[in-house]
């Protein structure tokens, strides 16, 4: 061998040692280095992670009604680049979902996604269907469907989800405990990403959601929906609405709004709207009115509370030893602030000598306007805060609003005016019915809930709601005088139409002409009324508000019928049985409508049925009746 030979020979060994070299420094660096990396891309391309959806949790009324469930449908996805015929795998899969054809061939040719849902809440039927085509590229997979078993009932409240994704009320508010925890199933696969047959599999199973028991009751607020309807339809209002309270403990036992939306569809205006109405609408313009329709007024709606806030300024003048009901005022129906005036309803009549409890009787603004001001404006404010009108309510509903009010350091004498009998400041109705309720709790302010209790997957209590006092607002002497009064008003003022005949009923009218372009409507108005019941011991507070009725703006004579019914129905369902032994004949209403005042006082004592006028003094007896409620007809105890 020469030496040329050689040479050669110990370079090709050199070289060759120094690829094994690269190769044995290579293997070490992805072994020692890297192996912890790789081991996982591994685990990844060797196996795939099926997500195992948890059941969303129940929502139950108080006493165990489901309001809100699952139930088991299934979903159809397509995986795109795998479907070989779309055309035939279109029109079968449309025949059998009863879909477009060609709506179902262009989603399965240019669908941006590789993989997509083609249609979802499918019943078992229709999924075996597909399923039995055995379609390439075409999977069926279960799923879940939220169900509202009410449809419409209580739809503020429970609010909705799409997709599983929550949109409004309980199921927003609640949807970290409702939603659960998806477990996953981790399986082999093969290159393709097929499960292999005898792969080791492993299962993590899924925490379900938390079960969530309201405060609402099923049947009161069946009740309570079924008087805002007939006074929606009845008086040709925008809205009607109610709230009925737990006089104790502040629990909700019934929320409601009429119009409202079917939670099952919840995305339909036309529940509220004409097609007409809203083809003349923009897409933002129809998503703006979806949101109004789903929103809760009661919880969200800044207003002014009216002739039924006289309630806070007379408790309030009471605690203060600056009146009692028997004080007496006398008033030329008026007071002047500069240039401004502020009048009675019932003005130009003058009123000498008149007692806080007829002043009350007759919601005389003058009255309420001299009674703050010897109160004063620091320490009126100081009681507005300790009945819990500053701040939110602290309600569990999303979208709950706090009250504007005018700041105490910029207001004048007239504004402190304005704002002791209802005006100027502005509060939720959940607000002015949390206020009420001190006066039926002995004085005591408490905060209102909707959850009663939280449920764990195997429907164990959790987690329980208690009754929880904020502040010893008023006395409980001036909370029974304030009782009683309220009692006076519906016996012998303006809420006459919410008496039932054996039971104790206190409340307050009010009517509050709406702002407009920051004007005050001659037309358009909030009617109220707020109630408590039993006097002698309360059990429930209510309020209830019509927005906009169509020829009656009082209280009185719309919204205090409301609540009749609603407390009727309500007190029987809960036992409260008459406590004041009534002769009860039933009457029918005569018609009124066209006769003087003068005739309709002689027919309406010829009938034996009390009635009042708005306004109640009428100056000349010729005056026409130009509407009346209830209407001709009626049958009334």
């Amino acid at each position: 061998m020469n030496v040329h030979h050689k040479r050669r020979l110990w370079f090709s060994l050199f070289f060759i040692c120094l690829v094994f070299a690269g190769l044995i420094g290579r293997l070490a660096y992805v072994q020692m280095v890297k192996g912890d990396e790789y081991s996982k891309l591994a685990v990844m391309q060797q196996t795939k992670d099926i997500e195992i959806t948890a059941d969303r949790g129940i929502i139950y009324d108080q006493k165990g009604s489901k309001l809100a469930f699952n139930v088991r449908k299934f979903a159809i996805w397509v995986h795109r680049d795998v479907v070989e015929d779309k055309p035939e795998a279109a029109r079968v899969l449309a025949e059998i979902l009863e879909m477009d054809q060609r709506e179902v061939e262009d989603s399965l040719t240019n669908s941006r996604y590789k993989i997509f849902e083609l249609a979802s809440e499918l019943s078992r039927e229709k999924a075996d269907l597909v399923k039995g085509q055995r379609i390439k590229g075409i999977d069926v997979v279960a799923d879940t469907m939220r169900v509202y078993p009410n449809d419409n009932f209580a739809s503020h409240v429970i609010g909705f989800t799409k997709k599983g994704v929550p949109k409004t009320g309980i199921e927003y508010a609640y949807n970290e405990m409702l939603q659960g925890i998806p477990g996953k199933l981790v399986t082999n696969t093969d290159v393709n990403g097929k499960q292999l047959p005898f792969g080791t599999d492993k299962r993590y199973d899924p925490q379900n959601g938390a079960g969530i028991v309201l405060t609402i009751d099923e049947v009161i607020q069946h009740f309570t929906e079924e008087a805002l309807e007939k006074g929606l339809e009845d008086l040709g209002a925008k809205r009607t609405m109610a709230i009925v309270m737990n006089s104790k403990t502040g629990a909700i036992m019934s929320m409601a709004t009429k119009p409202d939306f079917n939670l099952n569809n919840a995305y339909d205006l036309e529940q509220q709207y004409t097609k007409e109405e809203l083809a003349q609408l923009e897409a933002q313009e129809q998503t703006d009115l979806l949101y109004t329709m789903w929103g809760n007024p009661l919880i969200s709606m800044n207003y002014e509370p009216g002739s039924t806030f006289k309630l806070i300024t007379t408790a309030i003048a009471f605690e203060e030893n600056v009146a009692s009901p028997t004080s007496t005022f006398s008033t030329d129906g008026f007071v002047d602030f500069g240039e401004a005036r502020i009048r009675n309803w019932d003005y130009p009549r003058k009123h000498k000598d008149i007692t806080l409890l007829e002043a009350l009787e007759l919601s005389l603004n003058t009255t309420f306007v001299e009674l703050a001001q010897e109160v004063g404006l620091k320490t009126y404010y100081g009681y507005l805060q300790n009945f819990g009108l500053f701040d939110k309510t602290g309600i569990e509903l999303p979208g709950a609003a706090r009250p504007n009010y005018l700041k105490q350091e910029r207001m004048y004498p007239m504004d402190l005016a304005s704002v002791s009998f209802g005006q100027a400041n502005t509060m939720t109705p959940l607000h002015l019915i949390t206020a009420v309720n001190v006066i039926a709790n002995d004085g005591k302010l408490v905060q209102p809930h909707i959850v009663k209790s939280l449920l764990d997957g195997e429907g164990n209590v959790t987690q329980e709601t208690e009754a929880k006092i904020l502040k010893e607002t008023i006395s409980s002497k001036t909370a029974k005088e304030m009782r009683l009064m309220m009692e006076s008003v519906v016996e012998n003022g303006s809420g006459k139409l919410a008496y039932i005949p054996g039971i104790r009923i206190g409340g307050k009218t009010g009517t509050t002409n709406k702002l407009i372009d920051g004007k005050y409507s001659d037309e358009l108005a909030f009617a109220s009324f707020t109630a408590i019941a039993p006097i002698e011991d309360p059990e429930i507070t209510v309020l209830v508000i019509v927005d906009e009725p169509e020829d009656v703006n009082f209280g009185s004579q719309t919204a205090a019928p409301i609540a009749k019914d609603i407390m009727d129905d309500t007190l029987r369902y809960l036992g409260i049985e008459p406590t004041i032994a009534t002769d009860v004949k039933e009457l029918k209403v005569p018609n009124l409508i066209g006769k003087t005042y003068e005739n309709a006082s002689t027919i309406m004592e010829a009938a034996g049925l009390n009635w009042t006028s708005e306004p109640v003094t009428v100056l000349n007896p010729d005056s026409k009746i130009v509407g009346q409620f209830p209407y001709p007809g009626t049958i009334v105890d």
